[in-house]
């Protein structure tokens, strides 16, 4: 039987110990605004190096340098903040994920566009910064959250018919996320087939499919813009649309319904409710 080489062994062992252990990021570029509320939420805002123009919770981000838009990314300011890892959103910033990695930054690309996927964000993202188990109570405080909305909306009346207004011109409906919040609360999305749709020209309508479908609540939320009331009130042949009718026609902020972060189940959903819960009351 031959002994074992020691020498080799020990050699083997230096080898090993010389060699650089992956660490986790410790400098975090966070492209898009949820990235950074569930960084903050695991009591990792630290880790924030930079974030969006957009970026508003919690206010302590506010004082982070801003790195990017939505669509546009000043490349020479991530590099400056030396992050070690970048986070964008879904296929919109594609081409900002692929000029980080040609410049030699890794890059994790998120794109939840269901109420599963937001919550497996946090999980995930919590399994990136070592906040495993901060993640997992943020998601089960998030998911009961969503179970108490939902048993009250079993006591609603009535489900009302909901049109919820994601841009105005063409008209966009709701994305997936937002139509699952509607029923949550109580509400009946009524373009709820499209909101599969990957790309928001999947989610186009006709301002004649929705006085088809009757709804009577109308929310619009529109992104990096004010809702005009005013003109959705007077839109040509809407004046027979029970939410028009009604006056049911409201606002909801896009910095709490359209970001697919945590403030869309809690803060976006409680909107929602008000409205549906208002309506449901009056049959």
């Amino acid at each position: 039987m031959v002994p074992p080489c020691r020498p080799a062994t020990e050699e083997a062992e230096r080898l090993l110990a010389s060699l650089a252990v992956p660490r986790r990021p410790r400098r975090i570029a966070c492209l898009t605004e949820e990235t950074v509320e569930v960084l903050y939420r695991l009591g990792a805002g630290d880790l924030v190096a930079g974030v969006s123009i957009y970026a508003r919770r919690p206010p302590e981000c506010r004082a982070k340098p801003r790195v990017s838009a939505f669509i546009k990314a000043d490349f020479a300011k991530i590099e400056a903040i030396a992050p070690d890892l970048v986070l964008c959103f879904s296929d919109l910033q594609a081409d900002i994920a692929a000029e980080c990695a040609r410049r030699g930054l890794d890059v994790v690309v998120f794109n939840q566009r269901s109420i599963g996927e937001i919550l497996g964000m946090v999980l995930a993202l919590g399994a990136l910064v070592g906040k495993e188990a901060e993640a997992r109570a943020l998601e089960a405080e998030l998911r009961e959250n969503l179970r108490a909305v939902a048993e009250q909306a079993t006591a609603l009346p009535v489900r009302p018919r909901v049109y919820f207004e994601e841009w105005p011109d063409p008209l966009i409906s709701g994305i997936r996320w937002v139509s699952e919040l509607v029923e949550v609360a109580g509400g009946q999305d009524v373009f709820a087939e499209l909101r599969d749709g990957k790309a928001a020209r999947d989610r186009f309508v006709q301002p004649d499919h929705v006085v088809a479908r009757d709804p009577e609540l109308i929310l619009a939320s529109w992104c990096g813009k004010r809702v005009k009331r005013d003109q959705i009130l007077a839109r040509p042949g809407w004046a027979g649309v029970t939410a028009i009718r009604r006056g049911e026609v409201h606002e909801v902020s896009s910095t709490i319904i359209l970001q697919p972060g945590p403030a869309a189940l809690t803060d976006g959903l409680a909107a929602l409710q008000r409205h549906i819960q208002r309506v449901a009351s009056r049959g």
